[in-house]
């Protein structure tokens, strides 16, 4: 799979593109990425901006994961749409999957969580896209899990430890694989702890999923 990330920090924080690819190679799933991020940014930033879309047409990727500002969807979700709607019609005539990044509440704003829910999930059944649901499962293991911490410091980017949970998910809804079991070492992440967060990933995405 040839994947290219469009987003900002929430992906290239603790290398998530990396830490998926070392989970899929677990799995003996190949991944190749490139990532085109910049702080801060909105996917209207980015569609202005020109470079996505020229990757797009040249870039040879097979799947486009799609990063929105953090807080936008809440703020304005008919603005997100109508971003995710522009880049998923460059993405399909380009002949690509498109996939979507449900990302997280700040940790001084759990209630939050549920726009941001919302909004992805109407945008990815709009476009037919695949949705990643970090952010509820982040949601449903802070509800029983006071550790590992996931927000960093500021209260908004993940810890290593909440991007490894985020690598899990994206196994599981992306390549359609269990996490659970993988031993490749991840620096600054016990074994241990990579070990409860795999299985919980993998828990909590069985259970978002059940009818």
């Amino acid at each position: 799979m040839r994947i290219l990330y469009v987003g900002n920090s929430f992906t290239t924080n603790n290398n998530l593109p990396g830490l998926v690819k070392g989970l899929a190679a677990a799995r003996g799933i190949a991944i190749e990425h490139k990532v085109i991020s910049v702080g801060g940014a909105s996917l209207r930033q980015h569609l202005n901006a020109g470079k996505a879309l020229d990757q797009l047409r040249t870039g040879g990727f097979d799947t486009v994961v799609l990063q929105e500002q953090s807080t936008l969807p809440i703020k304005s979700p008919a603005r997100f749409r109508e971003s995710a709607r522009d880049f998923g019609a460059a993405i399909s005539d380009a002949g690509l999957r498109t996939v979507l990044y449900l990302t997280w509440a700040r940790r001084n704003a759990p209630d939050t969580q549920q726009a941001l829910t919302d909004a992805y999930a109407a945008a990815a059944a709009e476009l037919g896209a695949t949705l990643v649901p970090v952010g509820p499962v982040w949601e449903r293991f802070l509800a029983t899990h006071d550790q590992p911490v996931l927000h960093d410091s500021d209260n908004s980017h993940p810890t290593i430890a909440g991007s490894y949970l985020g690598a899990c998910v994206f196994l599981i809804a992306l390549l359609e694989a269990d996490p659970v079991g993988i031993d490749t070492p991840v620096k600054g992440l016990p074994p241990e702890t990579a070990a409860l967060l795999q299985q919980a990933a993998w828990d909590i995405c069985t259970d978002l999923a059940a009818p």
